[in-house]
């Protein structure tokens, strides 16, 4: 049995697909399957049922396979330890990071810190928290950015910030006149929310304490996982929704005057850095939590007087 075995195995697993897996790993698809089945043939189980599409793995598979990521991640290791004995960080770092929270922070970091890091590329995928956790757990991402809790018993959250929840409202909406608003004052009819998929979405749900699917407008349904197309509803159509803080940046004078801030405790999203247990690529995730700390406001960093909204 060798790594690279179980590497083959690990991309196959992951991808469904020989000749997918095989172009993952950068080898052939004949390479690759012999290895496979040398594999296979020494354990003397069938780890893939090759009969059907996608390729599946079978239930003896699935458990090899889940031992598999825990050996690679051990041996990793092994290129870690002489890594972090480099002044310079270096490689790869995998982020999957949700739509609401992606745009607010990523276009203020990423320049900055690969100024600061040159050898290390970035690749970032944005994806729904559903996606994101799939792919921490087989290990295709190193880590997520994500609102948290999750409670997810196999992942460990960093928590960076803490983001205010504040309401936008149209003129003709009776949360207009109100300098500072509470949950209870939301009319769950009049308010544009995400689609489902989005955590954000439950968020805002459960601000408003009425965990159900909602309409918007009785005589109208609009799907969205856009947090500005929210907003431009809300612009052209009245109503209210729900906008995390750092999406203020960008506002104008005459955008913001039809914010809303909560009374205290404001509800707030808890933002964490998200890793497996045995996470690796210690120095640069720690390296990306610095870089968004030096952006995020001095407020932000505390969760005094906030309360923290579960997804």
């Amino acid at each position: 049995m060798t790594i690279t075995q179980l590497e083959y195995i690990v991309a196959v697993d992951t991808y469904k697909s020989f000749v997918l897996a095989a172009e993952k790993c950068f080898v052939t698809q004949p390479t690759l399957s012999m290895q496979v089945q040398k594999l296979e043939d020494m354990l003397g189980v069938k780890i893939f049922d090759r009969t059907r599409q996608p390729i599946a793995t079978t239930e003896v598979g699935t458990e090899i396979i889940a031992q598999a990521r825990v050996m690679l991640a051990e041996s990793y290791k092994i290129k870690e330890i002489v890594t972090d004995r480099q002044k310079e960080l270096s490689g790869e770092l995998k982020i999957g990071i949700i739509p609401t929270i992606s745009p607010y922070i990523l276009p203020k970091i990423i320049s900055r810190f690969v100024e600061k890091y040159p050898l290390v590329k970035l690749l970032v995928w944005e994806q729904n928290t559903e996606q994101i956790i799939q792919q921490l757990k087989i290990g295709t991402i190193d880590c997520g950015i994500l609102s948290t809790p999750l409670h997810e018993s196999t992942l460990t959250e960093i928590p960076v910030f803490y983001e205010n929840f504040v309401a936008y409202v149209s003129k003709t909406s009776k949360l207009f006149k109100k300098k500072q608003i509470v949950p209870d004052e939301i009319d769950i009819e009049e308010l544009w929310v995400l689609n489902e998929g989005h955590c954000m979405r439950e968020q805002v749900l459960n601000i408003c304490q009425r965990r159900k699917s909602t309409k918007g407008f009785k005589h109208f349904e609009y799907y969205t996982g856009s947090v500005d197309t929210l907003k431009r509803m809300v612009e052209q159509n009245n109503g209210a929704t729900i906008l995390p803080e750092l999406a203020l940046a960008d506002l104008s004078d005459k955008q913001l005057d039809k914010i809303r801030y909560f009374k205290s405790p404001e509800p707030a999203r808890e933002v964490s850095i998200v890793i497996q247990r045995n996470f690796l690529k210690r120095r640069m995730i720690e390296a990306l939590k610095n870089e968004i700390l030096e952006f995020v406001p001095k407020k932000l960093k505390t969760k005094k007087k906030k309360e923290v909204i579960d997804i």
